[in-house]
């Protein structure tokens, strides 16, 4: 198993920021032996997960990879859903939207939807973000049980604050990220989930700070909420609240 797991290591330094990557940075990365990354990229190209970028010895995701990445997305309903709802309201305000999913202590956007206005926020699709640290992310965690939360963050330093600001999205079921991972930028996120699959996506407008209103960025939750609120009644999540909007000023 132990290939494996190299593998999926290999394929995760490509969540980082990272398009392409050499025998000697996996070395480094993974703590492997030089000859034994290259025998690894070796096989991961002989099966399509990796391919040499013509004769500079770096790789980049295979095109296998792509053909997994649509697959996964088409095998979910609540993705392709979600996906319908962040894709109209891209087009109705013209800012960049996204479908988040947690992995851990990360989330990162599988979906992205570029916006048309002449001043917007550039995709970032498969970057990671610290979860407890964007919108998005806290959305996807206010909806574990606090119990949870306090045991995967267990001796954060920042523990009481998440566990405040959790409650909040909770009570007012939409969470705000104000030049958090980015300066200059702002996110709306929401969260929805299909009970039958256990799957659990945030919907996310991000957009430069100073451009929208309070009563601009309530029209932009009420819109993804809507949606939202659509797909938790036909697909049983009891768990979704209704957003409660009365231009609160983030925090």
């Amino acid at each position: 198993m132990s290939i494996l797991h190299n593998a999926s290591d290999v394929l995760r330094c490509f969540g980082t920021g990272c398009s392409d990557i050499t025998v000697t940075e996996v070395s480094t990365r993974l703590g492997l032996p030089k000859a034994s990354a290259s025998r690894l990229l070796k096989a991961m190209r002989d099966c399509g997960m990796l391919e040499e970028i013509g004769g500079t010895r770096r790789h980049r995701p295979g095109r296998m990879m792509l053909d997994l990445a649509a697959a996964f997305r088409h095998s979910s309903g609540l993705i392709g859903r979600a996906g319908e709802v962040v894709a109209a309201a891209s087009r109705r305000f013209g800012h960049t939207g996204y479908i988040s999913l947690r992995d851990g202590f990360e989330v990162t956007a599988i979906a992205d939807f570029e916006g048309t206005n002449q001043l917007r926020v550039v995709s970032n699709i498969g970057r990671r973000l610290p979860a407890h640290a964007c919108s998005t992310g806290r959305t996807l965690l206010a909806r574990l049980p606090e119990a949870e939360v306090a045991r995967l963050y267990a001796g954060h330093p920042e523990l009481e604050l998440l566990l405040s600001r959790l409650a909040q999205v909770r009570a007012e079921g939409f969470a705000v990220s104000t030049q958090e991972t980015t300066l200059g930028v702002e996110g709306i996120a929401i969260a929805v989930a299909d009970p039958a699959t256990d799957e659990v996506v945030s919907l996310c407008l991000v957009y430069p700070h100073t451009l929208v209103t309070p009563e601009e960025r309530d029209e932009m939750i009420a819109m993804l909420a809507e949606g939202a609120g659509e797909i938790a009644a036909s697909l049983g999540d009891a768990a979704f609240m209704q957003p409660l909007l009365k231009n609160r000023i983030p925090q």
